[in-house]
């Protein structure tokens, strides 16, 4: 089972090396990971995606909650938060069929960001399954590469997200 995790940390050089190494040394595999600013210049926060049982995602929270610079751990539970992703999926297309890609991008919500002579970039925000299901019907013209970020969460509702094992 998919855990996702907000971990807010100190905006520090080396946080990030820090996490995903403590997290290899216990075999723990990182599925996805995403880090960026917050509201507050010197805390950035980090989302994880790991796999494994309840108790391996204890464990995980346990391990992560003792690096000194980890200040409070989230898990996000996807019925509770708003997941996305963002896509770069550079296609190859003659001049003839870039319509075809015009309109499946047009379906999936999808933004054409470049066009060149023999290939077109799509690019795509969404959860996990639907940027699956552009790649399934963009293999079809023959998908040179994809470029996709990490899974960011956010909790749903009026009030920022409730973070525990607060140090």
């Amino acid at each position: 089972m998919k855990h996702t995790l907000a971990v807010l940390v100190l905006n520090k050089p080396g946080v990030l090396a820090r996490i995903s190494g403590l997290l290899s040394r216990r075999v723990f595999n990182i599925e996805s990971i995403a880090a960026g600013y917050t509201e507050e210049p010197d805390i950035t926060r980090i989302t994880l995606v790991v796999k494994g049982d309840d108790q391996e995602l204890d464990q995980v929270i346990k391990q992560l909650s003792k690096l000194i610079d980890v200040i409070k751990i989230q898990e996000l539970h996807s019925s509770e938060s708003i997941e996305r992703e963002l896509a770069l999926i550079k296609v190859r297309v003659d001049p003839s069929r870039r319509s075809d890609i015009v309109n499946i991008a047009q379906v999936f919500r999808a933004n054409i960001v470049d066009v060149n002579r023999e290939t077109m970039v799509v690019e795509l925000t969404g959860d996990e399954e639907k940027i699956e299901a552009l790649c399934t019907v963009l293999e079809d013209y023959g998908i040179v590469e994809i470029v996709r970020t990490g899974k960011i969460a956010i909790a749903r509702g009026p009030g920022a997200t409730k973070f525990y094992q607060e140090q």
